[in-house]
């Protein structure tokens, strides 16, 4: 079962992620709300979260930062962002957050769909990247006897 947390507060977005991942084995979580995006992620364990960058009172950028923040402080594990911008200039933003992908609206089934497969991938490798690190570090501790 694959889930998906998209937070929207305009009601449109969020029937296009519904409709570019409706199918057998997936679920789609919706908020409306950034503030909510903390909480859902903790309730539901997502594969994916889809943030719009205009929500009403904490946008997609604050909502991805405080994701990064949470798992940074070890209190949500990691999951995959894809940020939906509302013009190409918002990139620059979006890259401060560590999105793992993003789209520019207008919003197409197709792209929705690669774009997410691209966050969870680039998510996946980010994860796979981290152990190897840790694991570096770990064999080069020297101690003393």
């Amino acid at each position: 079962m694959t889930t998906i947390l998209v937070a929207a507060d305009a009601p449109w977005v969020r029937d296009q992620v519904r409709t570019a991942f409706a199918g057998p084995g997936q679920t789609v979580v919706e908020v409306t709300r950034g503030q909510a995006v903390r909480g859902a992620v903790g309730e539901h364990s997502p594969d994916l979260v889809v943030l719009d960058m205009q929500i009403g009172n904490m946008g997609g950028i604050a909502a991805a930062i405080d994701l990064r923040l949470e798992e940074s402080g070890g209190r949500l594990p990691h999951v995959p962002i894809l940020l939906l911008l509302d013009r190409e200039a918002d990139r620059f933003l979006a890259h401060r957050t560590d999105a793992d992908a993003v789209v520019v609206k207008p919003l197409d089934p197709g792209t929705l769909r690669r774009a997410s497969k691209l966050a969870i991938d680039h998510a996946a490798a980010a994860v796979v990247e981290a152990a190897r690190a840790e694991q570096g570090a770990s064999d080069s501790v020297v101690t003393s006897a």
